[in-house]
């Protein structure tokens, strides 16, 4: 009898043990979850609902400028896709967005090989941080944009460049200083309400892969006779680094309407490979401060969103930097959306409201 009594205080107490376990677990994350979600309901209105579906349609900018100088002779010439429109569906739980988008012609059937564009988004955003992660894909239907250092008599402004592509993989990171009265989600995600206008600093950290492939022999054939061999490569792949601090201000100008406004300047380090080699100088250990550029993060977006159904536009511009002492490459990629969607599913707690 004593060994069954002793047997049963210990899974008494191993009970005991787990229920308190669990409840510190669960006020754990209760704490985790009201220092990233907790809001000034003066300023912010939480969001309501589980669940959000949203269609938009897209519209891509991209540009590539390559330079180059050797004894005091500048060379440049810039790339330009042409201009595709894309439709994309979203679908989010709370904080996590999960989409991708298409480009239309192809969806009709009417795209050409070697002319596919793709993108993939995951999106995280809660009240005090938020993150994106995203890669794009170009296709091969550029055209020369401008030109300088090239002694030519025709304009070759406007023709086409089969000879450019692009991939980008890449993670966005931030931090809101003043999450409690500022909602960045308001604004890009559409799961909360800004009531009242408010700003906030933020702080950033972006990671990013680029793959460039070059073939200049398609280049017109005076192009071909006057380009400088640093411009004559096949493959640049380089990553990036950066951090970042800005400010964005949401103006709330009318009932459920708000316009929101961010700029994030940003120290960038990148590490580059050339056709396959290392782009650094190998005896020179002060190279590195030569990888040292800068980049920027441009964002503003309209919406109107009633808590159920909401419709906006947003502007993303992005700028990427890279310089050598021969050769540099600036490269920005931007997109304007235009979408509309719905929340559903009302969480438990707003059940009972109207």
């Amino acid at each position: 009898m004593k060994f069954f009594r002793h047997i049963g205080i210990i899974l008494l107490l191993f009970g005991q043990t787990i229920q308190a376990q669990t409840e510190k677990q669960n006020k754990f994350m209760q704490h985790l979850e009201k220092i990233f979600t907790e809001t000034d309901t003066t300023y912010i209105a939480p969001n309501k609902y589980n669940l959000t579906f949203m269609v938009e349609q897209s519209f891509w900018h991209e540009r590539y400028r390559l330079g180059t100088r050797i004894n005091e002779e500048r060379q440049n010439i810039s790339f330009a896709p042409t201009p595709t429109p894309k439709i994309g569906a979203y679908f989010g739980w709370r904080w996590i967005f999960l989409g991708m988008s298409f480009s239309i012609p192809e969806l009709i059937g009417k795209g050409q090989n070697g002319k596919s564009k793709k993108e993939y988004v995951f999106n995280i955003y809660s009240s005090r941080v938020g993150a994106d992660f995203y890669y794009r894909k170009t296709g091969s239907d550029f055209h020369i944009n401008s030109y300088s250092g090239f002694n030519l008599p025709e304009d070759y402004v406007g023709q086409k460049f089969e000879g450019f592509q692009s991939k980008i993989v890449g993670l966005n990171a931030y931090w809101i200083f003043n999450n409690k009265k500022f909602s960045y989600p308001a604004a890009y995600s559409q799961s909360t309400n800004q009531r009242r206008s408010c700003g906030s600093f933020m702080a950033g950290f972006s990671y990013s892969h680029h793959s460039i492939s070059f073939n200049h022999t398609k280049l017109p054939a005076e192009m071909i006779e006057q380009i400088q061999s640093s411009l004559k490569f096949n493959s640049l792949k380089y990553r990036d680094y950066n951090l970042s601090f800005g400010y964005g201000y949401n103006w709330v100008f009318a009932k459920n309407c708000l316009l929101n406004v961010s700029l994030m300047p940003a120290i960038a380090y990148k590490k580059a490979k050339m056709n396959g080699k290392p782009t650094d100088m190998e005896n020179d250990w002060f190279e590195w401060i030569n990888d040292i550029n800068f980049d920027l993060v441009t964002r503003t977006g309209i919406t109107w969103n009633n808590s159920k159904y909401y419709i906006g536009a947003s502007l993303v511009l992005n700028t990427y930097d890279y310089r050598k002492s021969d050769f540099s490459m600036t490269n920005s990629f931007g997109s304007l959306r235009i979408y509309a969607g719905f929340n559903f599913w009302k969480r438990k707690e707003y059940r009972q409201e109207k």
